[in-house]
């Protein structure tokens, strides 16, 4: 049997090129696996109207993606904001085409919560502010230095400076509902350690408002984990798909 397809959603002011050392690990340890890096609407070539996008306008995209890209089998991974998106395109596609949900570093509100509602001071303020304004808003390098790329290497974040993009003010804003998620797809959650966006205990908040998971892989790193150790997330991803060969 194939393996089944790696399907990776970036986060919040991301696109699908945040994966790009990730995927070229993938690549050298397992070439015969296909990844699909999908982008949000409202970023590069993907059309989308940030001010008016809604967390089902993403979640249709990303099954559009896996739809158009012909991926019957997958393993889904969500980063950070992702927490609001995959969970929506698991209760879509359904346990027989989804063999396990990953979730690395990410923002999961409880049921009825917006993601605002959740997050830490001053994270949620910045929100509220930026919701207000009701314009897509922007992350400055400086404070991505200090918040998501603690411990990352200097040539890694100039890797990544040109690859932040407007973002939706407003999705942090909108209350989730998870209650047609199927239960019995596996759940894996990777645990960033020095994560100053979604501290331990957020994340691990977030692990109960999901029902929990089959299983926590802790990684001593930051929030960008696809960047500063893409190796090891490499590894990881590559051996959660061949646990279903």
């Amino acid at each position: 049997m194939a393996l089944p397809a790696l399907v990776l959603v970036h986060g919040g002011t991301l696109a699908a090129d945040s994966w790009e050392l990730t995927v070229n690990e993938i690549r050298r340890l397992a070439p015969e696996l296909t990844v699909l890096t999908v982008d949000l609407p409202g970023r590069r070539s993907k059309a989308g109207d940030l001010r008016t996008l809604t967390i089902a306008d993403w979640v249709d995209s990303v099954v559009r993606d896996i739809e158009d890209a012909g991926l019957n089998d997958i393993v889904i991974v969500g980063h950070s904001m992702a927490g609001l998106t995959v969970p929506g395109v698991v209760t879509k596609l359904g346990s027989s085409r989804v063999r396990e949900m990953v979730l690395a570093a990410a923002c999961v509100p409880t049921e009825g919560v917006a993601m605002v509602d959740v997050v830490a001071w001053p994270t949620a303020l910045i929100a509220r502010r930026n919701a207000k304004k009701g314009a897509p808003y922007t992350m400055s390098l400086w404070v991505a230095r200090f918040v998501i790329f603690n411990g990352v290497p200097r040539a890694r974040r100039r890797l990544m400076a040109s690859r932040f993009y407007a973002e939706s003010s407003q999705i942090p804003m909108e209350r989730v509902s998870r209650r047609r998620m199927p239960r019995d797809i596996p759940r894996t959650w990777i645990l960033t350690l020095r994560d100053r966006t979604h501290p331990v205990k957020e994340q691990r908040a977030s692990i109960e408002a999901i029902g929990g998971v089959h299983s926590t892989i802790e990684i001593d790193t930051s929030h960008m984990v696809m960047v500063s150790e893409p190796e090891r997330l490499a590894e990881i991803l590559v051996e959660r798909c061949r646990l279903y060969v």
